[in-house]
């Protein structure tokens, strides 16, 4: 140590060096530091290690030496193993017990929410109340499950109630930890809520057009089932012409669902699930007219319907109806148009009563019809069936402009959503007599089945302005065109 130091007084710059190297190469098992007793332990212990490893992977050692130290390595292992055990079942436990708060935190809520039964149809409106629509603008209102929104939740359904939809309720209940008892069911779930019914055509199809919207807009998704509410009342059954109509636009049968094999007090939980309830609400114009192209194209194929070229005719239909709103002289009526028709080349007036046709006979004849003539009521919901841009004339008895509320413009509305002419109304002004004033509404339910009487020279110049019109559009979409067949796009996506 003395020599290294006199020779590094010497020569300072080539010591320094030595010294420098000397450090790097043996610092980490240097004789003179403190470190030197640790190093040696450490390795100690890595070799005793590594040979138990060594025999372990052999045989049991037989020399006496080793006994103590096996024994030390056994406990060591089973500590480890035990412990793994032990933080398992307690991951599990942990796991249970929260999947049981989540099983019991699922709250049921009633279908039909009470507090808003003053404006039923507003905002929420009072069929699960709690929840908000998805909206895209100028497109449907609705709820779809699992999804975002529902922060990966399913749609439950309990009760089967049909007098008091307040009795039958929904919750949400995540995948794994659905509630008690509760029936999973497989596929897309549609789920309707109708205020009015499903058995009149014009309700019936303005609860089932947004499902065709969605449908449209979702790769052409089909429902494995539906499931139909009206105030929250459970309902197993559609009108023949509406459900009709949906099999054609769905491509087969539909599956409504009765809960037939669930008790009223257990749950079904849907995998997916698409909830509507503000029918129409909420579609633009051009959104409903595509979904409106859509029906009737798929209702033409359904009923084999073959088109033609049919530019130099004019199909004038007379739609009647029995009993309420109903014309008074049909014959006189049916004379009018007959001779307005005959004055016009390619002319031909049909007459049909709706309640004497099926489905498909109704889309034939509307796929022949270009004005259709008809009182006030649910079979003019067939309107969209015709062509584009074809017209409509409506009826009605005394007293509904006044007290008929907005519900009597629904025609007009269809008509603008499908691409039709709404060629005005014409609103008979003798009728029965109320012995209430005019403006009272006790009158509504005299005038509500009233019957409609004619004015000749009225029909007469109605009808020829109308078909003074469609000639003309007609010829002119004949110039344009100059094809011999209209072509079916059916497509939905």
């Amino acid at each position: 140590m003395t020599r290294i130091s006199a020779e590094i007084g010497k020569s300072p710059k080539k010591h320094q060096h030595i010294e420098y190297s000397q450090r790097s190469l043996f610092s980490p098992i240097c004789f003179y530091s403190p470190k030197l007793p640790i190093f040696i332990l450490v390795t100690c212990v890595t070799l005793f290690i590594l040979l138990n490893i060594r025999f372990s992977l052999q045989t049991p050692p037989s020399f006496p030496t080793f006994s103590l130290p096996w024994t030390l390595m056994s406990q060591w292992q089973n500590a480890i193993f035990n412990s793994t055990i032990t933080s398992t079942n307690y991951a599990n436990e942990l796991n249970s017990a929260y999947l049981y708060k989540l099983h019991q935190s699922v709250t049921f809520l009633p279908l039909k929410d009470l507090r808003y039964a003053h404006a039923a149809l507003n905002g929420h409106t009072w069929f699960m109340s709690s929840m908000y629509d998805t909206h895209q603008e100028g497109d449907v209102h609705f709820q779809q499950f699992p999804s975002q929104s529902s922060q990966g939740r399913l749609l439950c359904l309990k009760g089967k109630d049909t007098h008091d939809g307040s009795w039958n309720s929904y919750a949400l209940a995540w995948p794994e930890a659905l509630p008690h008892n509760a029936t999973f069911m497989k596929g897309l779930t549609f789920v309707s809520y109708n205020h009015y019914n499903y058995e009149n055509l014009w309700h019936g199809l303005s609860a089932m057009v947004p499902f065709v919207a969605w449908h449209k807009n979702n790769n052409c998704s089909l429902p494995t089932r539906w499931v139909l509410y009206h105030w929250g009342e459970l309902r197993f059954k559609m009108g023949l012409w509406v459900k009709t109509m949906m099999e054609a636009t769905f491509g087969g049968p539909l599956n409504i669902e009765g809960f037939d094999e669930i008790d009223e007090n257990m749950p079904a939980c849907f995998e997916k699930a698409v909830v509507m309830r503000h029918n129409e609400g909420g579609m633009s114009r051009e959104r409903r007219m595509e979904v409106y192209d859509l029906l009737r194209c798929n209702a033409r194929i359904y009923c084999n319907v073959s088109l033609k070229d049919r530019s130099n005719e004019i199909g004038m239909t007379l739609f009647m109806r029995t009993g309420p709103r109903s014309f008074k002289n049909e014959t006189i009526v049916t004379e009018i148009f007959y001779k307005e028709c005959a004055k016009v080349e390619g002319c031909r007036l049909m007459v049909a009563h709706s309640n004497n046709l099926s489905f498909c006979e109704q889309v034939k004849l509307m796929s022949t019809t270009d004005i259709l003539i008809s009182p006030h009521g649910a079979q003019l919901t067939n309107l969209f069936l015709m062509d584009r841009n074809s017209s409509v004339m409506e009826f009605f008895p005394k007293g509904w402009l006044k007290l008929a509320g907005v519900g009597q413009y629904v025609f007009h509305w269809i008509a603008s959503w499908s691409g039709m002419k709404h060629q005005g109304a014409w609103r008979d002004p003798n009728g029965d007599h109320c012995p209430y004033s005019e403006d009272d509404r006790r009158c509504m339910s005299t005038y509500k089945s009233a019957t409609i009487g004619h004015n000749q020279t009225q029909f007469s110049q109605w009808a020829s302005k109308v078909l003074a019109e469609v000639k003309a559009r007609k010829m002119e979409q004949a110039s344009i065109k100059g094809t011999t067949t209209r072509p079916i796009d059916c497509s939905c996506a």
